[in-house]
């Protein structure tokens, strides 16, 4: 079994703030249920559209191997079953950031990743994101609810 970085369910609050600036690239801004966490991200609309109000499971995972194996190729889908087969968005990237904002009881821990220059920008308690830390390779891996 795949143990994952971070899993849980967000709700989209907003969707590109500041103005568009891309065609087919929307930012979200997305809040989530169970860890009180913020999340900006980057997603290709044209492939995953998503908008306000919606809810989606998002998890990030080291690999997308079901017996946990690390990727060390070229990841073809299809040949085999993937973690990937039960999501309907992935993406593969790299953490870039790992930072904290505020002090004492009210420091949050924030992660900066980029996929292929899709950017997302993780908040809330660092507790739940120690597994995460700079040039960590992961799959961010979406699913409606």
């Amino acid at each position: 079994m795949v143990e994952t970085f971070f899993d849980d369910i967000f709700v989209v609050d907003g969707q590109d703030p500041g103005g568009k600036k891309f065609d087919k690239v929307s930012r979200i801004e997305a809040s989530s249920e169970q860890y009180d966490m913020f999340m900006q991200l980057d997603v290709n609309i044209e492939a995953y559209p998503i908008q306000a109000g919606e809810k989606f499971r998002m998890v990030l995972a080291p690999t997308l191997h079901l017996d946990g194996a690390d990727v060390t190729d070229y990841f073809t889908q299809g040949e085999q079953k993937s973690l990937a087969d039960k999501f309907d968005y992935v993406m593969y990237g790299i953490i870039y950031k790992v930072s904290n904002e505020g002090s004492g009881p009210d420091v949050k821990g924030v992660i900066y990743a980029s996929f292929g220059g899709l950017l997302m920008i993780l908040k809330g308690d660092p507790s739940n994101l120690n597994k995460l830390e700079v040039n960590k390779r992961l799959f961010l891996l979406m699913k409606k609810v």
